[in-house]
């Protein structure tokens, strides 16, 4: 695709090339999506670092056997207020992950540049992502407190094959 044409908003994968894409997010957001922590935020080297999140039930396996709709997002706070927005989805994150209709929930901060961010999102279908944009900790932590924070945010949807 040539940088001057839109991208589109669902493209087809393979649960293959979903694997494959997800360990390469991961490893580019320098997450381990096996780690079981489920750890708050913690300080290092002057700003915030989250922890990583995994399934507490569920497993990666279980997750991708069946059809869904996969998102990919991803953010950049304005400039000093990375630790405001990390600070932020760390109260997310837990209600996005207990949401009946998610089937995984992953973020990541970028480690060259801790203002970026990384969703990799995997919900049962298009009803379960309504519901998650719908909830009312999305229009509190998401629309009404992070979003003012950020300096970019992209979205693609993926269906899972």
């Amino acid at each position: 695709m040539k940088r001057s044409e839109a991208p589109t908003t669902t493209m087809m994968l393979t649960r293959r090339s979903a694997i494959g894409s997800f360990a390469a997010i991961m490893t580019i957001a320098g997450v381990s999506p096996w780690a079981g922590s489920q750890a708050r935020s913690e300080q290092n080297n002057g700003g915030m670092q989250m922890k990583h999140y995994a399934m507490s039930t569920r497993t990666i396996s279980d997750a991708i056997n069946t059809s869904g709709l996969l998102v990919v997002a991803q953010w950049e706070a304005r400039e000093g207020q990375a630790d405001k927005v990390a600070a932020i989805l760390d109260s997310f994150l837990p209600e996005a992950q207990k949401d009946p209709g998610t089937k995984l929930f992953l973020i990541g901060r970028g480690k060259d540049n801790p203002a970026q961010f990384l969703f990799y999102e995997l919900f049962q279908d298009e009803a379960a992502f309504k519901a998650h944009a719908e909830s009312a900790y999305f229009k509190t932590y998401i629309a009404e407190q992070a979003l003012p924070l950020l300096a970019k945010r992209e979205r693609t949807q993926y269906a899972l094959l």
